[in-house]
């Protein structure tokens, strides 16, 4: 069997051009490999942020683009009972216990483990989010297959949270079973993520699976190197152009160019899945677009 990607988006609003990229770039590395499979998620835990009609216009727009997934897709929302049961055996392997810090302590101390005493202590579990003590783990380093080293050191990645204190399962929590579970061999997704890595290391160690291979992809950024801005390069369903647009994701993935005549947006994908080489971008952790008109 070849290599398994997945891209997973969040149903919190339009498909942008970053998430473009991350999707051309996920499905490529899959499907460079003989008998690769590419996998669609959504990933709409944090109901709070999801919106109703993302969902659909995420689908259409990949579909526009070429993109074609094995059904039924699979939505984290329908997955609670495995989150749980999840949970049970990961408090059979190490110690969970729940923690009151706020969000503000956490940022004032410039932290993401418990800052403090939560262990010791018997936090109401309703007002307190349930985090996984990851002290006790041996260290574990993984290669990026882009980026160079990610580190997971428990003396530095002690504990996180796997539960939030609204009663909602944690990201890193889920995205790890949800890979395991989908066979996920390649992570391929933006280098904003990369700092997630040490953690999803921990919890893949506690629960005893096996590591994926990690290639986190340049990160979108405007010209001024701020946080992408949807409303201005939003990919929109419909798009005469894209084509064009598949053909730019190429460029700033420095692949080769797929010759001129070819106008399929599906044929486009498959031509470029057997020229495709991560190492043209070995390194690069952002691509700027271009300032406004």
């Amino acid at each position: 069997m070849g290599s398994v990607g997945r891209f997973a988006p969040s149903p919190t609003g339009d498909l942008h051009y970053g998430s473009l990229i991350a999707a051309v770039g996920s499905w490529l590395d899959a499907k460079s490999s003989p008998g690769g499979h590419w996998l669609l998620r959504i990933d709409d835990l944090d109901t709070a942020r999801v919106r109703a009609d993302s969902e659909a216009s995420i689908l259409a727009t990949l579909n526009a683009f070429g993109f074609e997934w094995p059904q039924p897709l699979w939505r984290q929302s329908t997955r609670l009972e495995r989150y749980h049961e999840a949970l049970g055996h990961l408090k059979r392997r190490i110690p969970l216990f729940h923690c009151q810090c706020s969000r503000r302590q956490l940022a004032a101390e410039g932290e993401a483990c418990c800052v403090g005493n939560c262990r010791t202590l018997q936090c109401d579990p309703r007002e307190s989010a349930l985090r996984a003590d990851l002290s006790g783990l041996d260290p574990l380093v993984t290669h990026d297959r882009s980026l160079g080293e990610a580190r997971f050191d428990p003396a530095v990645h002690s504990d996180v949270i796997v539960r939030r204190r609204d009663g909602v399962f944690a990201y890193q929590f889920a995205v790890v079973i949800d890979d395991a579970d989908q066979s996920v061999t390649d992570v391929v997704r933006g280098a904003d993520l990369l700092e997630s890595t040490p953690w999803q290391l921990g919890l893949l160690q506690a629960l005893g699976l096996r590591v994926p291979r990690y290639l986190h992809l340049p990160l979108v950024v405007e010209a001024d190197g701020q946080k992408l801005a949807k409303s201005r390069h939003a990919v929109k369903v419909g798009d005469t152009d894209v084509v064009q647009r598949l053909r730019e994701v190429l460029r700033d993935l420095q692949q080769t160019e797929v010759p001129a005549e070819i106008r399929e947006p599906q044929e486009l994908l498959e031509i470029a899945a057997t020229q495709w080489q991560p190492e043209r971008f070995k390194g690069v952790r952002e691509i700027r677009l271009p300032p406004n008109p």
